[in-house]
């Protein structure tokens, strides 16, 4: 308990600093702070009870500082460079698997397809129980045992994992051998031509890093040499980002060379940058469709934002995230790295779509995204209006289906994962082509589920209990009204068959994608989801139909002309 009250006091001395950085800070202030910070953490060195780890406070402190700033800003020791260098090279050392932490122990949550943790037979849900010679114990923090897992190309990791959902119900214990290898993130994992229009393409962008743009036009090169090409959709859902040139080499391939893609401006307006396409674009004309949705973020937008800014693509989806600030890598001392917020960046119409201003603070500390309210008006090339401060707004947008406590608690609580592992440790992948979950898939899930175990709150129960403390309070309280909602509670009695059966179809494409994402590789599984898929159908809408295409994308007209 008093180690921990001796980190929160350095954090809070040190996060302090970052608060006055937010008015106007003199030298002396800074100084002054420092001085604080030394003499209190001098202190504790000294005289408290328990031996201090140093380099642990002063991270924590460090954290603490970076964190009251705005969630962008880091500090990256030398063991953790991979992690921020694996972003604008798109590859890292290691095995190709994600780890989580459940409960009490650790997971392979997604061996990736192609990787060495794939290809020497990790399965998804396998318990790591050791990793060289160190125990993987509910102690152990999960950012250690992916630091363990990643190294040289090249070198070896003996990895021993419990793997469970086994034929009668057996667990097994695995011993693996791992060769690391360079794991490349595939920037375009897919690319074809849309079932339901042969004319359309498709490719699916889910990272902006050095490969990025010569993949894309590699892609886009392959769709084009293939003939009748008469509209193209670009996929950048949960797209989060990563370097800002990439966003500006895929808007080249669309656009005049020369035109102005994004501003950044820094704290000092002398070191304004605007970047421009610089090559001859291969398809200017033809019809785009963007996708995004809450999940496309930062050099996304700007590459989404840009197309809407110059009237070049129809954005489809969902309001994107927000993100309008420009990071930039500096060394720190020790061969440590800094990724620092340096900029914001405005796209050509003149418009900043960060939708949260960390430097204005709540007073308790907290931030929230602006109000549509206080947003402004820009207009793209032809006049048509957006606005900044939020994310891109679709010029479609995709109405999704209303979730509910039932689906979200059968994701969180992962019944759909564990189902998937127990049916993928105990059957091989059918058909990609052909293979939908069935009747009889659908009703083993349902008697996965454990009734006892399954505890989620259904709106028809909170709307009961609403009518009795309603009646209550307004005086309502008779026996007859009493009665009625007896009568409505009962007819709504809960009945967790019913409700499974009732949100088949969205179960069903849980299960699809869970069973999908153990079967097969990559590109099956994207082009597998591209199928009923809301945001495809409103592209193919789009692109369809080339009047509707243009009105889209023209000046509206006055009123009364």
């Amino acid at each position: 308990m008093k180690k921990t009250l001796s980190y929160a006091l350095i954090a809070a001395v040190i996060a302090g600093c970052g608060i006055a950085a937010n008015s106007k800070t003199t030298k002396a202030d800074i100084q002054r702070n420092l001085m604080v910070f030394n003499e209190i953490y001098k202190e504790l060195q000294t005289n408290y009870v328990d031996t201090l780890n140093a380099q642990k406070n002063i991270r924590v402190a460090i954290d603490a500082m970076l964190g009251n700033i705005d969630p962008y800003t880091e500090f990256y020791t030398e063991d953790e460079q991979d992690k921020i260098n694996s972003v604008s090279s798109g590859e890292y050392g290691g095995i190709g698997s994600v780890v989580m932490r459940r409960d009490s122990v650790v997971e392979f949550s997604s061996p990736r397809w192609g990787t060495p943790s794939r290809n020497v037979g990790i399965h998804h849900g396998d318990i790591v129980l050791k990793i060289d010679d160190t125990d993987i114990t509910k102690d152990v923090n999960i950012e250690d045992v992916s630091s363990r897992l990643r190294g040289q190309p090249g070198t070896e990791v003996r990895v021993k994992v419990r793997r469970r959902w086994l034929p009668e119900g057996s667990d097994s214990i695995l011993d693996f051998n791992i060769v690391r290898q360079s794991i490349k993130i595939e920037p375009v994992p897919y690319y074809g031509r849309l079932k339901d229009n042969e004319s359309i393409g498709y490719i699916n962008v889910t990272t902006f890093n050095e490969n990025t743009a010569s993949d894309f036009r590699k892609a886009l090169e392959n769709l084009r040499s293939a003939g009748n090409l008469k509209g193209l959709v670009i996929d950048l859902r949960d797209n989060g980002g990563g370097i800002l040139d990439g966003a500006v080499a895929l808007a080249s391939n669309f656009v005049p060379r020369g035109t102005s893609i994004v501003t950044v401006r820094y704290r000092d307006p002398k070191s304004t940058k605007t970047y421009k396409t610089t090559t001859n674009p291969i398809e200017p004309d033809l019809p785009l469709v963007v996708l995004v949705n809450s999940n496309t973020a930062s050099a996304s937008e700007i590459f989404s934002g840009a197309l809407q800014d110059l009237d070049r693509a129809v954005i489809v989806g969902e309001r994107s995230y927000g993100k309008g600030l420009v990071q930039s890598v500096r060394p720190v001392p020790y061969n440590g790295l800094m990724k620092i917020t340096t900029g914001r960046y405005y796209i050509p119409s003149g418009r900043l779509i960060q939708s949260i201003d960390y430097s204005h603070r709540n007073p308790d500390g907290t931030v929230a995204r602006t109000p549509d309210s206080l947003t402004n008006v820009f207009h793209t090339r032809v006049g048509r209006e957006v606005r900044d401060g939020g994310g891109i707004t679709p010029d479609v947008k995709v109405k999704l289906p209303d979730g509910n406590r039932l689906l979200y608690n059968i994701v969180a609580d992962n019944w759909v994962y564990d189902f998937a592992n127990r049916t993928a440790n105990n059957m091989a992948g059918p058909d990609a082509d052909t293979w939908q979950v069935s009747d009889s898939l659908f009703t083993a899930f349902k008697s996965f589920i454990d009734p006892a175990r399954f505890k989620y709150d259904r709106a028809s129960d909170a709307g009961i209990k609403y009518m009795r403390d309603a009646a209550r309070i307004e005086g309502y309280e008779s026996p007859e009204v009493l009665a009625a909602i007896d009568s409505l509670e009962r007819l709504m009695k809960h009945d967790l068959q019913h409700d499974l059966d009732f949100n088949r179809k969205e179960i069903e494409e849980y299960l699809d994608n869970e069973l999908s994402t153990r079967w097969y590789d990559d590109a099956t599984v994207i082009r597998r989801s591209l199928r009923d898929d809301p945001y495809i159908r409103e592209a193919v809408n789009v692109l369809a139909d080339p009047r509707q295409y243009g009105v889209l994308l023209s000046k509206p007209k006055e009123d009364g002309k």
